[in-house]
């Protein structure tokens, strides 16, 4: 083998000269060509080149990977959200009474299915056409069902299912109101009901009703009331707004109708008869979801009331904390005004405002639950200092302007205009530092400084009346010789 090397050696050689000199023929052989073209042949000839180029660098670009959605929350999951609830001091008697609620229908082991629609839609005649005999209220007057009624229908597989009849949704103002959504999320599957094409509101519910992830049936309701062609319209139309996300059922729950019978001597009678029913569909079309995956169903409602509870728990944690952090940033920007107007030498309100800020900036932290990283708060005190510099004159005019809504206020305001321009500048400082650690989950310096110029930019003149409101009235009160004329008063 070792003999071999050098030939195979040689032979490498040889066969890259040949490719370097056959290369080099092209390159000079398309030079010479180029060179007797065309401006307008070349100008296209570069643009292909780098047209190319830039595919190529494209294809091999890495793509990003694709964000996963979050998994929803579980039970380990909701107790820390409790716990946490419970130390903020929120009340969470509620959701524990939910948790509970959804323990003891699991340990019923039946599935429940929630019924949904406008009001007279024919949900109860629904109901009583699959549950004959049962006592369910119907009436033709708008809104007859006022609470959620559950009734228990075994199907012809032998599953026991209760069926839940859920208030109209002109009853809850035509969307679904907190009873209503709290039924579709402790059931296992939901039945919408609708008597003809969706209107706004109808898709409003439906779209609240998908976005909780449980298999949702829509029955178009009074189907024999159609002709055969109206009902294909129909139905590709509401087909066309579900967009495959849920299935469509025709039937018809049955009831009463007023028929005008004519006698044979032209007198007319008008009479009341049955109209029949036709669930079947529905029927099959419900047996085959819960065929589908019983576990599968089990998990999807247990999501579904993890989430809502974990929602809720969140929203309640943020207002607290938005609550919170007001207080903050409203007794800091009162501190800041008082000690303007305290200061006894040139520079003392310097020193007295940056000690200030770096304590608010703590306290916020504390709030959120973020650790106070010391380098963080003094690069967004920093950063937020220069932009002060350039607003600063334009603050101090406008505390005059607004100073002047006090007459006769005199000399004695010493330094109000400082005071007001400090007062607005920590108002703006805070709340843009408790939107970065509300929504960063940390004070990111670079992003809590642009919320700082939009929020120094917020209501200036309202924020400047109320604290030139403050400056004044705390001066007036300190005027020598006040108290002594109260008391002599």
């Amino acid at each position: 083998m070792r003999r071999w090397r050098p030939l195979l050696f040689a032979l490498g050689l040889a066969l890259t000269l040949a490719l370097a000199l056959h290369v080099t023929d092209f390159a000079l052989t398309l030079w010479q060509r180029l060179s007797e073209a065309s401006p307008l042949f070349l100008t296209l000839y570069g643009l292909l080149i780098a047209l190319v180029a830039w595919l190529v660098l494209r294809l091999m670009r890495p793509r990003r990977p694709v964000a996963a959605a979050a998994p929803p929350p579980d039970a380990p999951q909701i107790d820390r959200q409790l716990e946490a609830a419970v130390q903020a001091g929120l009340p969470v008697e509620r959701y524990r009474a939910e948790l509970a609620e959804l323990e003891r229908r699991r340990a019923g082991g039946r599935v429940i299915v929630a019924c949904f629609g406008e009001v007279s839609a024919g949900k109860s005649s629904l109901i009583r056409a699959l549950l004959p005999g049962a006592e369910v209220v119907v009436s033709p007057v708008g809104g007859s069902t006022r609470t959620i009624v559950h009734h228990v229908w075994t199907s012809p597989a032998g599953d026991e299912l209760v069926l839940a009849d859920v208030p109209g949704l002109n009853e809850a103002d035509g969307t679904l109101d907190a009873e209503a959504e709290g039924e579709a999320v402790r059931a296992h599957a939901v039945i919408y009901v609708t008597g003809g094409d969706l209107a706004r509101a109808e898709l409003a519910a439906l779209e609240r009703l998908l976005s909780l992830g449980k298999p949702l049936l829509v029955a178009l309701n009074k189907a024999d009331r159609y002709t055969a062609a109206e009902l294909a319209l129909v139905q590709a139309r509401i087909r066309e707004r579900l967009a495959g996300r849920a299935e469509l059922v025709a039937v018809s729950a049955g009831g009463t109708e007023e028929v005008v019978r004519i006698g044979a001597d032209g007198s007319e009678t008008r009479i009341e008869r049955e109209r029949p029913a036709d669930v079947h569909a529905l029927g099959v079309a419900l047996q085959r979801t819960l065929d589908a995956d019983a576990g599968a169903l089990e998990s999807l409602r247990d999501a579904a009331v993890f989430t809502l509870i974990g929602r809720e728990l969140d929203a309640a944690l943020a207002a607290e904390r938005a609550a919170r952090a007001e207080t903050v940033v409203e007794t800091y920007a009162r501190k800041a005004v008082f000690g303007a107007l305290a200061a006894v030498g040139p520079g003392t309100d310097v020193l007295i405002q940056g000690w200030l800020g770096m304590q608010m900036l703590k306290e916020l932290s504390a709030v959120y639950g973020v650790p106070a990283q010391e380098i963080d708060l003094k690069r967004f005190l920093d950063l937020a200092s220069r932009h002060v510099g350039r607003r600063m004159n334009l603050l101090l005019a406008l505390a005059g302007n607004v100073l002047k809504a006090f007459p006769g206020v005199g000399t004695v305001l010493g330094g109000a205009l400082h005071a007001i321009a400090y007062g607005l500048i920590f108002e703006s400082l805070g709340h843009a530092a408790a939107r970065s650690l509300a929504s960063r989950g940390a004070l990111v310096p670079g992003v809590a400084v642009h919320l700082f110029e939009d929020a120094l930019g917020e209501h200036l003149e309202t924020r400047a009346r109320r604290l030139a409101a403050l400056v004044v009235g705390r001066a007036r009160s300190a005027e020598p010789g006040r108290d002594a004329d109260r008391s002599d008063a």
